[in-house]
């Protein structure tokens, strides 16, 4: 499995995560948003609406019906109602369960680096469990940096 860790330095989670689902909706994929927050995941709703003027990405979010047809689901728990294999953890708070999918994105500002550091310390030598850094440079490009 492989856990991207992304920093969050120049845009903020509203901006970069439809690219990320797009990727993944694109690729075939299902994509399981999980948030602490309820509001941090009405404002994603929002973004994830209107992020470009002539593109749709279906989503929905969790416990307002339809969950299992959503290729993007929004939800303060991880339970992949729409058969997610991939998952984004969004409010910088990193969970043991990510390593239960094909995937995991693991965002988080610089509020939240120390819990991102520790995070990635404790997936060091665990069992097929590839980690990958992701930084943005000024310009909103992503750069790995380990």
């Amino acid at each position: 499995m492989q856990v991207d860790f992304y920093h969050l330095g120049h845009a903020p989670i509203e901006q970069v995560l439809p690219r990320i689902a797009e990727r993944v909706v694109a690729a075939g994929g299902r994509l399981l948003v999980v948030a602490g927050d309820a509001g941090m995941l009405e404002a994603l709703d929002r973004a994830l609406w209107a992020y470009e003027s002539d593109a749709f990405l279906p989503h929905g979010r969790a416990g307002q019906g339809g969950e299992a047809h959503q290729p993007v689901l929004l939800s303060t728990i991880i339970d992949p109602q729409n058969g997610a294999r991939n998952l984004a953890l969004v409010d910088g708070q990193w969970r043991a369960e990510a390593l239960g999918y094909d995937r995991a994105f693991h965002f988080f500002d610089d509020g939240s680096v120390d819990a991102a550091r520790e995070a990635w310390r404790s997936l060091n030598g665990v069992a097929d469990v590839e980690r990958r850094f992701w930084r943005q440079d000024p310009d909103g490009r992503w750069t790995r940096v380990a």
